[in-house]
């Protein structure tokens, strides 16, 4: 497996060795000795899977507060979408900064998100499969999120949407913005 450091502390981009031939693929999606080796040390407590009907489904920017905040490794099973992450950790040299990579199924690629991120998706092709681990259990009360659109982001969203207007949950309609936003994260340099 490929791992690349990304100009985010603790984020990267992961590319597993695929063996195809005429009877389809073998690759090995997770290893803990991989993720130790480059410095990840978290135990993954639940796998959740998301289905996307259409082109444009927007989303995010998602993430829980402390004490139930999540570190992720996504992907895509089947389809593709563009995945960003926004650094929301108060002090990390990349704060308020996104980080973005085109996640298929044709190019296996994953992404391991640290706590303290926010991550969003927007679907490029329609009936899309998404997936991904987390370390800590989903908790209601500790969701939280900021805008797809926030204006300090500036995510340019605009060659995955296409001129399409992005489908939105009620809830990520809702989100507000990174400046009303009072980060509980924290950045410790490893």
């Amino acid at each position: 497996m490929l791992v690349h450091k990304t100009e985010c502390p603790g984020l990267f981009i992961l590319e597993p060795r695929v063996f195809q031939d005429e009877r389809g693929f073998f690759l090995e999606s997770y290893s803990r000795e991989v993720f130790r080796k480059v410095g990840i040390d978290c135990e993954f407590v639940q796998d959740n899977h998301a289905y996307s009907r259409d082109t444009g489904v927007m989303r995010g920017f998602h993430f829980q507060l402390p004490p139930f905040a999540q570190a992720k490794l996504v992907w895509v099973s089947r389809g593709a979408v563009l995945d960003v992450v926004v650094d929301l950790r108060k002090g990390s040299p990349s704060f308020g900064r996104c980080q973005h990579v085109i996640l298929s199924a044709a190019n296996f690629k994953r992404m391991f998100v640290p706590k303290g991120f926010g991550h969003a998706y927007v679907t490029i092709m329609p009936d899309t499969e998404f997936q991904y681990k987390v370390d800590a259990p989903y908790r209601p009360d500790h969701e939280c999120g900021i805008a797809w659109d926030d204006p300090d982001i500036a995510f340019d969203w605009t060659p995955a949407l296409n001129g399409r207007t992005p489908i939105l949950s009620e809830k990520d309609r809702r989100l507000g913005f990174l400046a009303h936003f009072d980060s509980p994260f924290i950045y410790e340099e490893n």
